[in-house]
């Protein structure tokens, strides 16, 4: 979708995931091999200590690094999980199925008031349902590796470059903390803080999981943080079907909420407002997300997803109101009130007091 953040188009006005869909099939992935294994061989550890992290959900991607980076290269990683809000039992049980097929493993826990609060604070400020989550998957995982002095972080995928976004990263296996916060977090990180920080039931020890290690920090142990779909061509279905062999991943039953799929991004329930808040801001949601990834891998045409975007796609997620209103102690008006402020109005009209789309999937709309 145009709407995207950071999204840019071409002359043919193919979108730049297109575009890098289309270099990937002839991309030659050799240099990028011998850059990894350098990167490896420099980090490896000589002692059988830890030589590098993964953070883990319990899902296909994270099992995925982990199972490569410790049966193909011969790596040790320690796998870190921070532990979501509203957490869901499938998730809960891939996590331990993941664990239990063979890896060393922290749970980390951040303060769940501190947790909450930021997670209310950028839903409110930033209309990011998990903004406090999205900060400690980051912050709380450099801090653990710089105190057990391990110097390699390898995420997942680059959304940016995979998904239409920043392209800046996408000839770079390396990047920086300044970067996660002003592209991931949106330049949001700091205005969070300065709410937060008005508290005064939070003291600046209760942040320390959310705060980033000071720059000497990283330096003196040369942390270094990289996304594994850098090193080769990202395929989340096929990180699906070695999990599921390797690691134990189990799918639900059924469907998501709001898309076609069932075997990714079972470990929370705020998962599900994060696509509606997308939905409501851009005009695309989960469906359109799943979809985009399905095309672009050969696995799905274009009438096909269309199907599907107009199926799921407005998704406004009833079954789960009253568990949202708990947590975030906000009334119906309160709630209501954080998505009309939010809404892209060129592209919805509230109808019966629910947002509905002015626009059909697919056909031209003037934005």
């Amino acid at each position: 979708m145009s709407t995207r953040n950071r999204i840019t188009f071409d002359e043919r006005g193919w979108c730049n995931a297109c575009q890098w869909m289309e270099e990937k099939k002839t991309m030659d992935w050799e240099p990028r091999q011998k850059e990894l294994l350098g990167l490896l061989e420099k980090n490896r550890s000589s002692t059988g200590s830890f030589d590098c992290i993964v953070p883990v959900s319990g899902g296909k991607d994270g099992s995925y690094v982990a199972y490569m980076l410790k049966h193909k290269y011969g790596m040790n990683p320690l796998a870190i999980t921070v532990r979501p809000a509203l957490s869901l039992e499938i998730g809960d049980k891939n996590l331990l199925n993941f664990i239990y097929s063979g890896y060393d493993h922290i749970h980390l826990t951040p303060n769940p008031k501190v947790l909450d609060r930021l997670n209310k604070y950028g839903f409110i400020e930033k209309g990011f349902p998990y903004y406090g989550w999205l900060i400690a998957i980051m912050s709380a995982v450099i801090r653990t590796a710089a105190n057990f002095k391990i110097p390699l972080i390898f995420y997942g995928e680059d959304g940016e470059v995979e998904y239409g976004g920043s392209t800046e990263t996408k000839n770079t296996a390396l990047y920086d903390i300044s970067y996660m916060k002003r592209v991931y977090f949106e330049g949001g990180y700091e205005k969070v803080f300065d709410r937060i920080r008005q508290d005064e039931d939070i003291s600046e020890a209760d942040l320390y999981f959310f705060r980033f290690p000071e720059d000497d920090e990283v330096s003196n142990v040369g942390l270094s943080f990289t996304h594994w779909s850098y090193f080769e061509n990202w395929d989340s279905y096929r990180n699906y079907v070695l999990a599921k062999e390797y690691c134990g991943l189990v799918e639900k039953e059924e469907g998501n909420t709001g898309t076609f799929t069932n075997f990714s991004q079972n470990d929370q329930a705020l998962y599900a407002l994060h696509a509606y808040m997308m939905y409501l801001k851009y005009g695309f949601g989960r469906a359109t997300q799943d979809a985009g990834i399905e095309i672009r891998r050969g696995a799905m045409t274009r009438g096909q997803a269309l199907n599907l975007v107009k199926m799921y796609d407005n998704a406004y997620p009833h079954d789960s109101i009253e568990l949202y209103l708990e947590y975030y102690q906000m009334t119906k008006e309160e709630f209501d009130e954080v998505l009309d402020k939010y809404v892209n109005r060129t592209l919805f009209e509230k109808i019966d007091g629910i947002w509905q789309p002015k626009f059909v999937p697919g056909d031209d709309f003037e934005i």
